[in-house]
């Protein structure tokens, strides 16, 4: 587990406030999502500390309580489409733990990725040296998730390299044709389906963060690279970005409290 961002409170927000402005900024009504966004557990009234985390797992609410937090935002939230709708077991849990500590817990899932600033893809991007194409980034895919760009590394193994020392594992690649990766598509997390809308985009390299049986025999026979990067490690970074941005309009106290995942 590292945080990062520890700060002391110099302002408030009202919770209802609070959500009514991410919701602004991250205007998830326009999204077909995997379950709910926004305000999922109503806590307490007024906001002073905020801590951000990828997922709600019961490692980062803990860690939350002893940072003294009011609010939690993370990019994976409790509750997902298909569940049973019974709170028991380790959803009894953590939701438990929050009730108790009266912490709000506010999740963003594809709004968090699709934010041109603050989304897991533009950070991604901007750590790895991605620049758009024109003034704005293009996109392509379902929902128009997946961003595409041009790559300051031009060839596939040392692409994969460029990987690997920015986010901090080492990726599972398949090497495209040997051309060199001018043009980029990528999307963070679980995006391995969008690999062929990619391919009609023409880019020469996707990356994102898991890969399934498909993508290798795509990446073959197209001499497109693919790049697995870790659905953790190409989604930590939405959810302090976002963090930082409410810290700075409240004037809040905000920690980044990132609990390792090798998925």
């Amino acid at each position: 587990m590292s945080t990062t961002d520890a700060d002391t409170p110099r302002g408030e927000v009202a919770l209802g406030d609070m959500v009514a402005a991410l919701d602004g900024l991250l205007e998830p009504a326009r999204f077909q999502d995997y379950g709910p966004n926004g305000l999922q557990v109503q806590g307490r009234p007024t906001v002073r500390r905020v801590v951000s985390g990828v997922t709600a797992s019961l490692a980062l609410i803990e860690a939350a309580i002893e940072d003294g937090a009011d609010a939690i935002v993370v990019h994976h939230g409790l509750f997902w489409r298909g569940q049973r709708g019974t709170v028991t077991g380790w959803l009894k849990t953590r939701l438990q733990r929050l009730l108790v500590h009266d912490i709000s817990l506010l999740a963003y899932h594809l709004p968090l990725d699709a934010h041109p600033q603050l989304g897991n893809n533009a950070q991604l991007a901007q750590r790895l040296g991605f620049v758009p194409e024109g003034e704005t980034w293009q996109r392509c895919g379902e929902q128009q998730l997946v961003f595409l760009g041009r790559s300051p590394v031009a060839d596939a193994a040392a692409l994969a390299a460029h990987l690997e020392r920015v986010l901090g594992r080492s990726p599972v690649w398949v090497p495209g044709d040997g051309r060199p990766i001018v043009r980029v598509a990528w999307c963070s997390g679980g995006a391995q389906g969008y690999f062929e809308a990619a391919l009609a985009a023409g880019v020469d390299a996707f990356i994102t963060g898991e890969i399934s049986e498909p993508q290798a025999h795509l990446a073959r026979e197209t001499g497109v690279a693919f790049y697995a990067c870790g659905h953790h490690a190409t989604e930590r970074y939405g959810a302090p970005a976002l963090g930082a941005w409410l810290a700075e309009r409240y004037g809040l106290a905000h920690r980044f409290i990132d609990i390792d995942n090798p998925a």
